[in-house]
């Protein structure tokens, strides 16, 4: 499981990492990702909109295998990173391999986007 230390609560970093970052997606997930030097932490903050999966259950499982994925990659991360991940419906499906892979794509578009500003 993801530490408390590094998920996202507080909506003003949610908002900075969606209207500031950088942004890539595909069919499963979309990825919003910010650095902010002064900081020195690493946020994750996770979107699993009800209008996507109706049950409460199906979005507590895609957040569970998203935290779990995230974990092993928040080592990796820069310093100061804000990142927030929004599922679709389509990652319900799918098993936690696969929704890895399309993560990781996603997130290293994402960060390329960044890097590029």
């Amino acid at each position: 499981m993801l530490p408390r230390a590094h998920r996202m609560v507080d909506p003003a970093d949610f908002t900075a990492a969606i209207r500031h970052g950088a942004r890539a997606g595909d069919p499963l997930v979309v990825v919003h990702v910010r650095a902010d030097e002064e900081r020195n932490s690493r946020l994750v903050g996770f979107v699993v909109p009800k209008r996507e999966i109706k049950r409460a259950n199906g979005r507590n499982r895609v957040k569970r295998q998203l935290r779990h994925l995230m974990r092993e990659r928040i080592a990796d991360l820069p310093s100061g990173t804000r990142i927030v991940i929004r599922a679709s419906r389509k990652a319900l499906d799918i098993p936690s391999k696969e929704l890895a892979d399309h993560l990781d794509r996603v997130m290293e578009r994402a960060w390329r986007k960044w890097d590029a500003r």
